[in-house]
C-alpha cells in the first residue's frame, strides 16, 4: 500500500467512521424504542455498511473500473438512505417532543 495523500485521508476517513460506529453502538442502550428506536437500528446498518465500504479504500487501485463505478454507485445509494433515515429520525424525535 503506497502511502500518498490520498490514503492518508482514506485512513483518516475509516477512522471516523470506526469513532462514528463506536457512538452509535454506545447511544444505542440510551434509546428505548418506538420510532426513534427502529430509525436507529436502521442508523447502526448504514454505519456499519459504510464503515466496511470505506475499509475497502487501499484496494481501491487494483479495482477494475466497472468495479469501482459500481462501489461507487452503492455509496452514494446508501448514502441517500443514510440521510433519509436520519431526516425522519429527527422528524420523530421533533414530533415526540412536541407531544
Amino acid at each position: 500500500m503506497q502511502l500518498d495523500m490520498i490514503t492518508i485521508i482514506g485512513l483518516g476517513a475509516v477512522l471516523i467512521m470506526l469513532i462514528n460506529l463506536f457512538q452509535v453502538l454506545r447511544l444505542k442502550s440510551q434509546i428505548s424504542g418506538g420510532v426513534v428506536g427502529k430509525s436507529w437500528n436502521v442508523m447502526i446498518l448504514l454505519v456499519v455498511l459504510f464503515a466496511a465500504g470505506y475499509m475497502i479504500l487501499p484496494f481501491l487501485a487494483t479495482m477494475p473500473v466497472e468495479t469501482l463505478r459500481i462501489i461507487v454507485s452503492l455509496i452514494l445509494f446508501f448514502g441517500a438512505i443514510y440521510v433519509l433515515v436520519t431526516i425522519r429520525l429527527i422528524y420523530g424525535i421533533i414530533r415526540e417532543l412536541s407531544a
